[in-house]
């Protein structure tokens, strides 16, 4: 049986990914080897890297024995991505004693947090760079050939980088992602988001229908509107609600993925990743308007527990994420819902757990991506709340929400056999060269033999059989 991945938060099968492109215009003769770890925002803003970067002459390789300039862009979400950089650099540590020119760098989440650590007291790096410097890395590298170590971890209250037109990284020249804001100002307990990215600012709408219309023209099928907290966009709205220009316009996120949605019929919508307390009806509603915004919302619940909801700092209850689980199915029964879910938090009883799985049962999600707390230093859980739970109770709790969930993708994809779903071919399946692969507005995979069809294209596809990871089907004609 074939078997394919879909586009996750952390994009498992990423991790790790050099990039490479094509020469610069003018070459500077050196050679960049640029790593990119994390979440979907972590690889977009790799792209804001390498457009800045390839304009300074820079050329890219995946061979990293060949690289003048190696720069790391890092998660600290989980404690497993931590390390797993951290080995990198060591890595590189080693590289850099045969060839002390080599430049190394630390950009993203990791950087601004272990800046101290990275730089000074272990010396695993000659860069320090946080996501609101990237303009800044032109300057940071001379400032390093001249002997010098370089840090800019400053958060900034404006950046968001719409002036630049991201180098795309995604091969299949079909799929995008378009960063539409930056930072979090949810400060959930267990985040570090809000330390290492800063606070919330959107990007002027303009810029991002102008992205869209760019993308189209260029051969791409569909985009992904990115950020931290992607349904809080607002412009020129205050979070109290406050008009800041009235001589300009004000556009909120359901109004975004409306202006998004009109730039072509031909281009998808999706987006990543959203809070339960900003989904409201009027996004749900113009998601239901539009064919071309996909019906697929992804909703980190972490817990199904009212109590462990509020040490987390979530800013809602189990009956009010249940409450936005009835909205979406109301407007759209058709959307499929995937979540985070987080076994072991501080606090958390068997009842809590019980109260999780109970959350499951009722939502049915699609896909669910389900992690054991691992406390994160700086943030509230850390100062407030005792990692209290063992960790072989950690695990148990895990493996049962990891069952159960499997349970529930294969029941959601056995429903699937027999119907029909347009799907926009993304490109060759991994397990067969005879085979095509694509997704549908639910963001399943579907895999189908590749016939005439070409990348880019939409098809109509039946589904004959399942996984409770893929779709197997047939191109019929409608």
């Amino acid at each position: 049986m074939f078997e394919e991945s879909t586009n996750k938060v952390i994009i498992e099968e990423r991790q790790g990914e050099a990039l490479e492109l094509s020469a610069p215009v003018q070459s500077n003769g050196k050679k960049l080897f640029l790593e990119s770890y994390g979440c979907q925002m972590n690889f977009s803003d790799s792209e804001i890297v390498a457009s800045i970067l390839t304009k300074e002459g820079y050329t890219t390789t995946r061979n990293e024995a060949e690289a003048d300039l190696v720069l790391l862009n890092t998660c600290s979400i989980r404690e497993n991505a931590e390390q797993r950089v951290r080995n990198r650099l060591t890595e590189f540590k080693h590289r850099k004693e045969k060839n002390p020119s080599l430049v190394v760098g630390i950009l993203g989440c990791m950087a601004e947090r272990l800046k101290t650590q990275l730089l000074e007291q272990e010396r695993l790096v000659d860069l320090v760079a946080g996501p609101d410097a990237y303009r800044d890395l032109p300057n940071l590298i001379t400032e390093v050939e001249g002997g010098q170590k370089a840090v800019n971890v400053l958060l900034s209250r404006e950046e968001t980088y719409a002036d630049i037109s991201p180098v795309r990284l995604d091969k299949n020249g079909i799929t995008a992602f378009i960063s539409i804001m930056r930072g979090c100002d949810n400060m959930c307990s267990f985040c570090v988001v809000p330390f290492t990215r800063g606070r919330e600012r959107s990007r002027d709408p303009k810029s991002i229908v102008q992205e869209a219309k760019e993308l189209f023209d260029l051969g791409y099928r569909e985009v992904t509107l990115l950020g931290q907290n992607v349904d809080s966009y607002r412009w020129n709205i205050t979070k109290k609600g406050e008009i800041e220009n009235p001589e300009e316009p004000t556009v909120n996120f359901a109004q975004l993925l409306e202006m998004v949605a009109l730039v072509n019929p031909l281009l998808r919508i999706r987006f990543s990743t959203s809070h339960p307390k900003d989904m409201t009806d009027d996004v749900l509603q113009t998601m239901s308007k539009y064919h071309n915004i996909c019906k697929y919302i992804h909703l980190p619940v972490q817990s199904g527990s009212t109590s462990v909801l509020e040490r987390m700092n979530r800013g809602y209850s189990r009956e009010w994420y249940i409450n936005r689980i009835d909205a979406i199915r109301k407007y759209m029964p058709e959307c499929a819902i995937s979540t985070d879910i987080i076994s072991g938090f501080c606090g958390e009883t068997d009842a809590d757990h019980q109260d999780t799985l109970s959350l499951m049962d009722y939502v049915q999600y699609e896909y669910a991506y389900m992690f054991k707390y691992s406390e994160r230093p700086k943030t509230l859980a850390e100062r407030k709340y005792e990692d209290d739970v063992p960790e072989e109770i950690k695990s148990k709790r895990l493996t049962e929400i990891i069952d159960k969930q499997q349970g529930h993708s294969l029941k959601r994809n056995q429903a699937a056999v027999g119907k029909t779903f347009e799907v926009l071919v993304e490109g060759t399946s991994k397990r067969s060269e005879e085979h095509l692969f694509g997704r549908n507005s639910q963001n399943a995979v579907i895999i189908f033999p590749r016939g005439e069809h070409q990348k880019g294209a939409y098809v109509h596809v039946k589904v004959n059989e399942c996984t409770a990871a893929t779709l197997l089907g047939e191109v019929v004609e409608i």
